[in-house]
């Protein structure tokens, strides 16, 4: 199945208003012709202005984080009406720093990717093992646990619009990158636990590759049968270098 490929930087607690709307301007000049879905996920204080920078492109905004609830008194968090008013198409949920860092679960992580949905903003749910598990063996059950766990939730009638990124702990940040082949053993077990848990629907979900994605190694990454994309944070901080990953030629 030909599955549009997706391409989403994540710039974490990185970049001002200003820095945002300038990266924006350089960037969507380089990007018009993509043959890719491609999103910009900004800290929460520019996705207003970003949102309205990237109006009428072709590239979409996501949020980085989300609180599940509709409202209420939930000091610092932004619900999914919030993320819909400022124009976001997308979601990222289950990052693992979010799970290492603020303690999320998958049940918590279920959560939000459903809140989204009934917003119609698509959820990238991100899963992924730490380096002690992955050299204990554990990474397929770990993620394939993670995947049934943060999917739950999921409206069965919208699998196929789910986004999934498996990022290895042990590459985000670090420089180093699982090889192509390592990425797609992985990949082809997620596509596995998907097909178990939404039937036919599970070959259309879309699986981004997260950890150390560089235009050095995009080609090679998104050459392999079941990455379907990539979600990129310090190469993503760029206007050339993101550009040089969405206009990746495959």
């Amino acid at each position: 199945m030909a599955r549009r490929p997706i391409l989403a930087a994540n710039w974490k607690m990185q970049k001002t208003v200003p820095e945002a709307l300038a990266f924006a301007a350089d960037f969507l000049p380089r990007v018009k012709d993509a043959q890719a879905d491609v999103v910009l996920a900004p800290p929460a204080t520019a996705l207003h202005a970003l949102g309205q920078a990237l109006a009428g492109s072709n590239v979409a905004l996501a949020a980085q984080n989300v609180n599940p609830e509709a409202k209420g008194a939930f000091t610092g968090e932004i619900s999914p009406d919030m993320l819909v008013d400022v124009g976001c198409g997308y979601g990222i949920v289950g990052h693992s720093e979010r799970r290492t860092l603020y303690g999320e679960t998958d049940e918590f992580v279920a959560a939000k990717a459903a809140a989204l949905f009934a917003r119609d903003i698509v959820p990238i749910v991100c899963v992924g093992e730490s380096l002690e598990q992955r050299e204990a063996g554990q990474t397929l059950s770990f993620v394939g646990g993670q995947i049934a766990g943060s999917l739950a939730r999921i409206p069965s009638e919208r699998a196929a619009e789910v986004v999934v990124a498996y990022e290895p702990i042990w590459a985000i940040g670090t420089g180093k990158t699982a090889t192509p082949e390592m990425a797609q053993e992985v990949h082809a077990a997620i596509r596995g636990r998907l097909g178990e848990l939404f039937g036919a629907d599970g070959e259309a979900i879309r699986i981004q590759y997260g950890g150390s994605v560089k235009p050095e190694n995009v080609v090679e990454l998104m050459a392999q049968a079941d990455i379907d994309g990539a979600l990129v944070g310090g190469a993503s901080l760029e206007p050339e270098s993101f550009a040089a990953i969405a206009l990746f030629d495959r």
